[in-house]
């Protein structure tokens, strides 16, 4: 009998641990300038494998627990108050990403999802629609862009994002420690857009952006990814309207052969280095 959780076991076993373990050093080595002490870099290594392990529930508790930690405490000052650079580690993930997957064939995925909360002191936390509970929920939300690749696929930007009843109100912001500079009230199409100029201006390879019909339908995202490719000469293809596409068939596809309902320009491809 094929199960998903079969399916996953046969995965397992068709990795070497060894070369797993050499990639997952890298990575570390990857980032590591971008924490000023050893101690976070190390929670963040915890963290990262505890992602990427097969609990079932994943937060920094559970975490801890599978490490051998008595308590999630490093794990938690590690994402409230360790000084390391953020923003400098997403790139360098992005980069990692591209340098093993990278393709001009490849897709930029824009969706979002929700983790519901209990309470009002999470940033970003409201009463919203979450695809989390496929129904309206106390929940945070934020929007993300995956690269897609014949090759494999993987997370390389994200943004929280940040409802007016929380923008529009400073104290609010200030008390849970918001810095001025994001305390702008921003739709997630917006947010999307960001992202995807991010990637552009990092040079990341691929002839796709995609959405379900949330962004693609969109006309501000539409005209904001024309915007973005509009000096890059080549049609790339924006889910739009009604129709969704199914990246996993349309990776290393020509644009010209899949649907029509696409607007928007081609990624210039990075340069050999």
């Amino acid at each position: 009998m094929k199960t998903s959780e079969y399916a996953a076991v046969a995965a397992v076993h068709s990795v070497d641990p060894e070369r797993w373990w050499t990639e997952f050093s890298a990575v570390i080595d990857r980032i590591a300038p971008r924490f000023a002490r050893y101690e976070p870099l190390r929670h963040a290594a915890e963290l990262i494998a505890g992602m990427v392990s097969g609990l079932d529930r994943k937060n920094c508790w559970t975490i801890a627990e599978h490490r051998g930690n008595a308590t999630p405490d490093g794990l938690q000052h590690l994402l409230s108050r360790a000084k390391w650079d953020a923003e400098a580690v997403r790139d360098d993930l992005r980069d990692y990403v591209v340098d093993a997957f990278g393709d001009p064939g490849a897709i930029l995925v824009v969706d979002e999802t929700g983790d519901v909360k209990k309470g009002v002191a999470t940033v970003g936390v409201q009463r919203q629609y979450t695809g989390t509970a496929g129904r309206i929920e106390n929940a945070q939300v934020a929007v993300y862009l995956t690269y897609a690749a014949p090759r494999g696929h993987a997370l390389i930007d994200r943004a929280l994002y940040l409802p007016r009843c929380w923008a529009e109100d400073p104290h609010r912001c200030e008390d849970a420690g918001i810095p001025e500079t994001r305390r702008g009230f921003a739709t997630k199409p917006t947010l999307a857009a960001a992202l995807i100029s991010r990637a552009v201006q990092a040079q990341v390879p691929a002839s796709w952006v995609a959405g379900d019909e949330v962004y693609g339908a969109d006309p501000r995202l539409r005209a904001a990814v024309s915007r973005i490719y509009s000096d890059s000469g080549v049609v790339i293809r924006m889910c739009g309207g009604r129709r969704t596409i199914d990246w996993r068939s349309c990776a290393g596809v020509s644009p010209d052969r899949t649907a029509t309902r696409m607007v928007g320009r081609r990624i210039p491809s990075r340069p050999a280095s």
